[in-house]
């Protein structure tokens, strides 16, 4: 195992990332998982990802080898797992042997930095969120927050080679503690998937008609993305300001039904959509939406907030989350309340159409894959090198993930891509 960045005798690194709160519709995470482990196998190493699941499974991705353990349902989440049982897992990273370990979790997995350091392996824990604003939207008082949230944040940064951030406001909670060991890069979004182009005359008939504003809101409905936001701006738009808006909104979770009785009992024109599986589902419901309202308090960086931008849409963010730095100019911050966003909606709308839709992919054309890959790869400290050319082999039949693995069967040092 190396530490240096030095490529194995296979021309490339065995990088593990191991994540939990991952699932079919987890948005976000899962986005950045696919496209940065497509990223690590394009430059010439050997990415495996490891979370949980309903079963078990192993099998060959363009993101790489993906590993799926049994997980257990997190009460309240809407369907988010997480992995159970350190020796198991212990026991597969064992087998993995990786060069580099790549955690997406600093709660119920911040051992594995320990493990990382016993092994002579480099670590990273990635920075999705911010404790900090996770524990404020959980009613912890703002004091107490802070102070539990630089508890974790020490005892992480101490237990990776390197903590990484999305953005400087993700940064900013880890410097407050003098944290010597954080890094910065952006993620990206794709391009090609979100366009403009991928604007729909007849999605826009069957949701508004041709009078109305169509809004959307794209997002995970739990309690720490506030979606009810969305909802009390509409009320907003309509009532005080005179918009003849609607709401398309794309996504589920635990407040779904919460959500729909407060549309009923406010008579509110509103569409749940539920989740879209389909990514170009997605790329049509933001290119056709006049604005997108991103309500969530506590994003670190926002991937459906750049997606929505990468279609040409303006998005009416949070003014508490690190979402202004991502959007800049193609977006307003609102204040977090209904009327803020309506505000926020209100001016984007304002902007001459084709002015705010430029604009918008104008901001989203600064972010790539291919960058965010490199800048994580740079982070690894693991230098490109020449891809294998020999193809994705199948797994055969053998044990469990986290069992000893028979000399037939396949390892992940058999392939890079």
């Amino acid at each position: 195992m190396k530490r240096d960045g030095t490529a194995g005798a296979d021309g490339g690194l065995c990088i593990v990332r191991v994540a939990n709160f991952v699932t079919p519709v987890s948005g976000g995470l899962r986005t950045a998982l696919r496209h940065l482990g497509a990223g690590y196998l394009a430059a010439g190493h050997r990415p495996v990802l490891v979370v949980p699941g309903p079963a078990r499974s192993d099998e060959w991705t363009e993101q790489g080898r993906v590993i799926t353990l049994p997980g257990p349902r997190v009460p309240g989440t809407g369907g988010y797992r997480v992995l159970r049982g350190r020796r198991r897992l212990a026991a597969l990273l064992e087998e993995l042997a990786p060069d580099r370990l790549e955690v997406s979790d600093r709660t119920t997995l911040r051992w594995t930095g320990g493990w990382a350091r016993a092994h002579g392996v480099r670590s990273m824990m990635v920075s999705h969120e911010s404790a900090t604003g996770v524990l404020g939207a959980w009613g912890v008082p703002p004091f107490t927050a802070r102070r539990l949230a630089d508890r974790l944040n020490f005892r992480t940064a101490r237990g990776y080679d390197t903590v990484l951030c999305t953005t400087a406001w993700a940064a900013g909670e880890f410097e407050r503690i003098g944290a010597r060991n954080v890094e910065r890069a952006p993620l990206g979004v794709d391009l090609e998937t979100m366009r403009p182009e991928c604007h729909d005359p007849s999605l826009r008939a069957e949701l508004a008609d041709p009078q109305q504003v169509l809004l959307v809101m794209c997002s995970r409905l739990s309690g720490e993305k506030r979606p009810e936001r969305a909802l009390e701006a509409l009320a907003e738009l309509r009532r005080r300001h005179r918009v003849p808006a609607v709401l398309a909104v794309a996504g589920t979770g635990p407040l779904r039904g919460r959500l729909e009785r407060q549309a009923r009992q406010l008579r509110l024109p509103v569409r749940f959509l539920g989740h879209l599986a389909e990514r170009s589902a997605v790329a049509s419901l933001l290119a056709t939406a006049d604005a997108v309202i991103a309500p969530g308090p506590v994003e670190t960086f926002g991937l459906a907030a750049l997606e929505t931008l990468a279609c040409g849409t303006p998005v009416a963010v949070s003014r508490s989350s690190a979402l202004p730095q991502v959007v800049g100019r193609a977006g307003l911050a609102a204040t977090d309340t209904g009327a803020g966003f309506a505000l926020a909606v209100r001016e984007l709308l304002e902007r001459p159409e084709a002015e705010r839709r430029a604009a918008a992919r104008a901001r989203a054309e600064e972010f790539s894959w291919g960058a965010a890959s490199a800048a994580f790869l740079a982070a690894h400290r693991a230098q490109p090198t020449a891809p294998a050319s020999m193809p994705l082999p199948v797994p055969a039949p053998g044990p469990a993930p986290g069992t000893a693995s028979p000399s037939h069967a396949p390892r992940p040092a058999s392939t890079a891509d």
